[in-house]
């Protein structure tokens, strides 16, 4: 058992702080900004809460964060009252957040120079993955650390990986999402394609969906996207958030992704619609409005 801090519980931190308190047996405390859920999570866990991040991690062998932004991020780590400067030497700050490899590689700087060592590893299963602890974690840092944390993170997790130094768990993510973009709108095109031809969307999934066009994606949203149903899962909103960082990456790094800005596009189109909490699914009720 660890000594285990938890710092944001939006949707996806919630369950796995839990995860972390009643699957990984560790003793957890967490801080979130609206201190009524930090409370909520330590009845529900039989948990404890802090009333600031830097209270949270004094003492913790792990402290992990999962917030909105570069900039939430910035401040609950190293900002007043922030993490690092409760964190003891030789403990480990784990970020969940999707976030740019520029903050990571911040972040790992920043914690070398109290004696703390540092991990980024964003995640990717939703919120549905967070709820039932099967999460990637792609994760960046010094292989050394990574194997002190990999244990406390497979709480969580039903896939964790090394994928290179600070800032690949990030960049990692990037390519995750370039591939989530172009699979989406390829189904939604699909999807309004088939029915503009009269076809039988169900017969038609069940028998593609067995050959090469198969996905995750096909399995498991066809259905919600044929009824025009977009509440199940990760917001359009997040989407967009998570594609700005990537074309950052790729103006900077000279990638070019075509798909992956028109994409960004479209699910602005979703955000003017009134579409910014439904789910990424959702480049099918652009088609069809």
């Amino acid at each position: 058992m660890a000594k285990v801090a938890f710092i944001g519980l939006g949707v996806m931190g919630f369950p796995m702080a839990g995860h972390l308190k009643t699957k990984g047996g560790h003793d957890v405390t967490v801080y979130n900004r609206t201190a009524e859920k930090a409370a909520a999570w330590a009845e529900k866990f039989s948990g404890k809460s802090a009333p600031t991040p830097a209270e949270a991690a004094t003492g913790a062998d792990f402290v992990f964060v999962c917030v909105g932004n570069d900039e939430d991020l910035r401040s609950v780590t190293s900002g007043e009252n922030g993490a690092l400067h409760g964190m003891k030497p030789g403990s480990v700050l784990i970020d969940n957040t999707t976030a740019s490899a520029e903050v990571a590689r911040e972040l790992y700087a920043a914690a070398k120079e109290r004696g703390v060592d540092f991990i980024d590893a964003p995640v990717s299963g939703g919120q549905a993955g967070a709820e039932n602890g099967v999460l990637t974690v792609m994760c960046g840092g010094d292989e050394a650390v990574f194997e002190r944390a990999r244990p406390v993170i497979d709480a969580y997790a039903r896939m964790v990986g090394l994928m290179g130094p600070a800032g690949s768990g990030q960049l990692t993510k990037m390519v995750n999402q370039i591939c989530i973009a172009g699979l989406v709108q390829g189904l939604a095109e699909a999807l309004h394609f088939g029915k503009r031809a009269g076809l039988d969307i169900e017969k038609v999934v069940e028998v593609i969906s067995k050959g090469a066009a198969g996905s995750w994606q096909m399995e498991n949203r066809h259905k919600t996207m044929n009824a025009g149903k977009y509440d199940f899962g990760f917001a359009v909103d997040w989407m967009r958030k998570d594609l700005g960082i990537v074309l950052t990456e790729a103006r900077r790094n000279g990638a070019k992704l075509p798909v992956t800005a028109v994409v960004d596009q479209f699910y602005g189109d979703v955000q003017a619609m009134g579409g910014n909490r439904w789910d990424t699914s959702s480049l099918l009720a652009r088609l069809e409005k």
